[in-house]
């Protein structure tokens, strides 16, 4: 197509302007009406081509001979590389054992390459830059968490430093605490010896006072002198302690605390590797078939997941334990949660590792094995729905404790790695309340969020930024709004989510666009949703309490 013409403009005559062009002059590049075509090829007939209009720019315009201004030249030569015409040929003025080519061939092959060139470029090399873009992209948006985590490194080795330093001042003090009971003691001792010679003084000097008052010969002669108290006590010196602090110089300190490594930059090869089209397509039923129910006995069924047909892993919104079940229907086993931490939506690692959110309890919990631990714990927050990208990273939706704000969070372990929560115009995504968020991770790493409360599926890329909103099909079988309760996608890339007012599941194309309905199956109340290996469906019917596996595609 023509790029100066989209889809709903009309091609008008560039000679009238007025007149829808029928014809195309592919030697000047101009469109013409019938009416106008004598009038522009009245200078020279000869050198203009016209053609239909939906054949433009198909005619090959061959340059002109330089020897020969009235021909042109439909020859190459390979040894002098130039154009040669008949007429040059037969005035054996050219070399006649120089190798020749017709331009036409050296045309279409050029034709051929382009062609060839641009549809690696655009099917190709274009996505290649593309995926390059978005890891650019994440790694920049995951930049301020990285440098986050560093600081929070230091900060723990500043604290972990003051402690060692306020044990050891602690120490010190005791020491001094010490020196001063001690000190303190022996100067009491001293004064208590003082006081002791002090009373004997005193009783001393009340008898010698008796002695010089009384007027008896026989005991006034009898005395004798004696004063024991003319050598005075010795004196008690105790020295203070000092404190002597430990001279510490800026780079001992330095040393002590650690150091950072610097930035390093290295450019390591990228090998283009051309994508293989793919070839297991699969078409989607007219009329989907119900293949199982397990009946699981919870109230209020909302979450299932799974990794294969042996273990399906359900949970009730108003019920603490997980169960898990076989295709069959055949419970397998059962999780009891942590009390006062009912799963408010559960999901599954490639290892078979279950977990859970726990909303009252701001926690995401991890079983394996049978063992339960908490991995992340929100303050502030409150987790909701989960999701277990391709990656091994969880992602999970969760809102704010004001009910005001809601957002995703990807985790690697325990560690945020990235915030999902703003368009690029600073609008929020999600809607901020409670209602549910369930989110799941295309196979073009799309992170795809069923916002119940916003009547929306919200569709980012894997850096953030947002790729479409479907917010329902018009229908005249389906009146009520459009409240999307679960999501999950195939390995088509397409996305299947729950319509639960509608008792249906809309599927749409990798780009959001609606392909069917899903309604056949009498479900009621559909909520949670997953795909198996195989691509056979699970849909939590929420009332009911079971979980219907659906054969949708062929």
């Amino acid at each position: 197509m023509d790029p100066h013409y989209s889809a709903q403009d009309v091609a008008r005559c560039d000679l009238c302007k007025t007149a829808i062009a029928q014809s195309y002059c592919d030697f000047c590049h101009v469109n013409l009406c019938k009416p106008c075509i004598g009038e522009h090829i009245s200078d020279d007939y000869s050198k203009h081509t016209i053609v239909p209009f939906e054949l433009r720019r198909s005619t090959p315009i061959y340059p002109k001979c330089e020897n020969h201004p009235n021909k042109i030249c439909d020859l190459q030569c390979k040894d002098c590389n130039i154009y040669l015409c008949s007429y040059c040929l037969a005035s054996k003025q050219h070399n006649k054992y120089h190798e020749l080519s017709r331009l036409e061939e050296i045309f279409n092959q050029k034709k051929d390459q382009i062609k060839k060139d641009r549809e690696e470029i655009k099917l190709q090399l274009l996505p290649a830059y593309e995926d390059i873009a978005t890891e650019l992209e994440n790694k920049i948006a995951s930049l301020d968490v990285a440098y986050n985590k560093l600081t929070m490194e230091m900060s723990k080795h500043r604290e972990e430093l003051h402690r060692e330093i306020d044990k050891a001042i602690n120490q010190r003090q005791k020491e001094i605490d010490e020196n001063k009971a001690n000190h303190l003691s022996i100067l009491k001792k001293h004064l208590k010896e003082i006081k002791q010679l002090q009373s004997l003084m005193q009783e001393t000097l009340h008898n010698l006072n008796e002695k010089e008052d009384s007027n008896e010969v026989t005991p006034t002669i009898s005395y004798s002198s004696k004063n024991q108290f003319s050598k005075l006590p010795p004196k008690v010196n105790v020295s203070m302690p000092k404190f002597i602090p430990q001279q510490i110089k800026k780079e001992d300190l330095c040393r002590l605390i650690g150091k950072l490594t610097p930035l390093s930059t290295t450019l390591e090869e990228r090998v283009f590797t051309a994508k293989k089209p793919n070839i297991s397509h699969k078409e989607l039923f007219d009329e989907p078939e119900v293949l199982n129910t397990i009946k699981t006995g919870h109230g209020q069924l909302d979450s299932v997941t799974c990794l294969n047909e042996e273990e399906i892993w359900t949970s009730g919104e108003r019920t603490a334990d997980i169960k898990c079940f076989n295709t069959r229907g055949v419970l397998q086993k059962t999780i009891k949660t942590k009390p006062g931490s009912c799963p408010r939506d559960i999901a599954v690692y490639s290892d078979g590792a279950l977990v859970y959110s726990g909303g009252w309890t701001r926690t995401v919990y991890k079983v394996t094995n049978g063992q339960i631990e908490e991995i992340i714990w929100l303050q502030g927050w409150r987790p909701t729905e989960l999701c277990v990208t391709s990656s091994g990273d969880l992602l999970v939706t969760m809102f704010s404790d004001n009910k005001t704000q809601s957002k995703v969070v990807r985790f690697s372990g325990s560690t945020e790695k990235q915030t999902i929560q703003f368009d690029n115009d600073g609008q929020p995504l999600y809607s901020g309340n409670t209602y549910p968020k369930y989110i799941t991770e295309n196979r073009n790493l799309d992170i795809c969020v069923a916002d119940c409360g916003a009547g929306a599926v919200v569709v980012v890329n894997q850096a953030g930024k947002l790729r479409f909103r479907y917010t329902g099909q018009s229908s005249s079988t389906k009146s009520k709004p459009f409240k999307p309760t679960g999501i999950t996608t195939d390995s088509q890339s397409r996305i299947l989510t729950s319509d639960n007012f509608n008792h249906c599941i809309h599927i749409l194309d990798v780009d959001g666009r609606f392909l069917q309905y899903i309604d056949s199956c009498d479900l009621e109340d559909p909520a949670g949703l997953c795909v198996d290996s195989d691509d056979n469906l699970f849909v939590c019917e929420f009332s009911r309490g079971n979980v219907k596996k659906i054969k949708y595609l062929k």
